[in-house]
């Protein structure tokens, strides 16, 4: 059975940044499993672009020598904005080969928790034991289905995060349930596939992201007010941009914080593309009655939609329980509040040696750790935290 000193667990941004950082610490044997850029590649709508600007999407590494401004010029062309989705998969792409051009693809199906470290087996049976495990295996598993339509066929219902293509339903009426930007994006692509499309939306209105790029051309008061990470309104942007003056705030405004920093909101350049979209607010589904191949869903103003289908784009719940390659003698370990775990420094769990990166961190480092620019803090603090033990 082989050793290694960490098991790294995913291939996106947090578990390649995770990589760029561990292997500059001399000695230390790193392994990485997983697909690189696979939950963007299969749990993204093809025609997607990142809200986060330029100065957000950098995945990071430990001399800023990979950020985009270094793939573009490799590649020779520019990256427009916002973002393509299958531009910044590229640059992922690019960031795994620089980093990690050895990476293990195969799946981990099994975290067990021995006297001492960790036993990792492969989907093929492969072991090795390790003295940390760092998860980076993103929210893929977190998908948050309405109780009314989670009991649907793939056929009449399905999760944003299912949808890699939405030009199949050119000709169909489709709902989407949902006021975020996954779901104002996802009706702006249906709409522009040649959907009958219409978003039905709980909160009373639809909040659109937009004073940033006003004020930020102010040059002194938008650099004062606003974080190059980008998660939050003005002011709060500074704050969730520094973890570990975020979790020193009191529990109860951490929590507020939180909510503030990331309620469902629009990007401004997505709001000319849903302006001939019907959007119902203050509305939200009752029920959903599969009716002769379609689907008649009530809502709770009395109107019945009869649709070919309804995607929710309702976010992510986090729950590592959910997470299938921890065995339940280890989660039965991890200190958890809800679905999160709790963590300390270097985004370590209550089980010595078991890092989670990414949304999971969420509540015990604040919401920046939702995003592509939270990798910035969290892998100089895992990297502070294994240098120094």
């Amino acid at each position: 059975m082989q050793k290694v000193d960490v098991v790294i667990v995913g291939a996106g941004p947090y578990g390649l940044s995770a990589a760029a950082h561990l292997t500059t610490i001399p000695g230390l044997q790193v392994r990485v499993f997983g697909e690189a850029m696979s939950f963007w590649r299969r749990n993204m709508p093809a025609g997607m672009r990142l809200r986060s600007p330029w100065e957000a999407t950098h995945i990071a590494d430990p001399d800023a020598r990979l950020r985009l401004e270094a793939y573009t010029a490799a590649r020779g062309n520019h990256v427009p904005s916002p973002i393509p989705l299958e531009r910044f998969v590229d640059y992922g792409l690019w960031f795994q080969q620089k980093v990690v051009p050895n990476l293990d693809t195969r799946k981990v199906t099994c975290i067990a928790q021995e006297r001492r470290g960790f036993r990792v087996a492969t989907e093929d049976g492969d072991l090795l034991r390790t003295d940390r495990v760092v998860i980076a295996a993103g929210i893929a598993a977190f998908a948050s289905r309405p109780p009314e339509l989670k009991d649907l066929s793939a056929e009449l219902a399905s999760h944003s995060s299912d949808e890699g293509d939405l030009t199949r339903f050119a000709g169909k009426r489709v709902l989407v349930v949902g006021g975020g930007q996954s779901a104002l994006e996802v009706a702006a692509l249906l709409h522009e596939s040649g959907a009958d499309v219409e978003v039905v939306v709980r909160k009373p209105e639809v909040h659109w992201l937009g004073w940033k790029g006003r004020i930020s051309k102010i040059k002194p008061l938008g650099r004062l007010l606003y974080s190059p990470r980008d998660v939050g309104p003005a002011g709060l942007s500074q704050l969730v941009a520094r973890p570990d003056y975020f979790r020193k705030l009191p529990r109860a405004l951490q929590n507020w914080t939180d909510r503030r920093a990331i309620r469902p909101a629009g990007a401004g350049w997505l709001h000319p593309r849903v302006k001939l979209v019907p959007i119902a607010v203050g509305v939200a589904c009752k029920s959903a009655v599969p009716v002769g191949g379609r689907l008649r869903v009530t809502t709770d103003d009395g109107v019945d939609r009869l649709v070919d289908h309804v995607v929710y784009a309702t976010g992510f719940r986090i729950d590592i329980a959910k997470y299938p390659f921890l065995t339940p003698q280890l989660l039965s370990c991890i200190d958890r509040v809800g679905g999160y775990p709790r963590l300390s420094t270097g985004l370590e769990s209550s089980v010595p040696g078991l890092h989670f990166l990414g949304a999971p961190g969420a509540w015990s480092f604040g919401p920046v750790l939702r995003f592509v620019s939270g990798t910035h803090y969290a892998l100089h603090a895992l990297r502070r935290k294994l240098a120094t033990n």
